[in-house]
């Protein structure tokens, strides 16, 4: 007698479709553990301060990778950026994104280092200041610049969001004094700090 392949496949499919509610009757020999099981420690939840330390520190990871996209999700849509050069203050979110990306495009490279951090939090309102060195490849030469940023940043859910950024550039130890700006899309060499695009 010879036998089809639809035939067989036919089989095939009735044999495992006829097992399945037969599996499903058995039950675990161990169940899940309960709700209650203490076996694995909770995470502590954290608070505000840490919160805002930690946006502080993704948001610098993204700003050092001139991702701005994924920086826009530590930004209030109507930010204010005052940058480190002499220059309008610059209003809303799609503007600093577009002088952030022309100032990256300026730049290879580059390593920052936040020291220095305070953080204060009053309710749904927080600010918190903190120093940065900034080393990289500006305009094809080596820099070293060293600043302050100030940060006023406002609850929004669980997550805060920055609402101002203020930022001023102390020094490039390269021995460039900050000098004002051609244009605001052109900001100095000396200038390339978190904040100041």
């Amino acid at each position: 007698m010879k036998l089809s392949w639809k035939f067989l496949f036919s089989l095939l499919i009735a044999l495992a479709l006829g097992a399945l509610p037969a599996r499903a009757q058995h039950k675990p020999k161990n169940p899940p553990a309960s709700s209650t099981d203490t076996s694995t420690p909770m995470p502590m939840p954290m608070t505000d301060t840490q919160k805002i330390d930690d946006t502080i520190s993704q948001m610098l990871g993204y700003w050092q990778l001139g991702m701005a996209d994924q920086m826009k999700k530590y930004y209030s849509p109507d930010v204010i950026v005052v940058s480190g050069a002499w220059e309008p203050p610059i209003s809303g979110w799609d503007a600093y994104a577009r002088a952030f990306q022309a100032q990256r495009a300026r730049i290879q490279g580059g390593q920052l280092d936040r020291t220095n951090t305070l953080i204060k939090v009053e309710g749904s309102s927080a600010w918190a200041t903190y120093q940065w060195e900034f080393f990289a490849v500006i305009d094809n030469a080596q820099h070293d610049v060293r600043g302050h940023t100030t940060l006023v940043l406002e609850k929004q859910g669980d997550d805060w969001v920055i609402a101002l950024d203020h930022t001023s550039v102390v020094s490039d130890v390269t021995g460039q004094a900050p000098t004002p700006a051609a244009a605001p899309a052109q900001p100095p060499p000396s200038s390339p700090g978190p904040g100041s695009h």
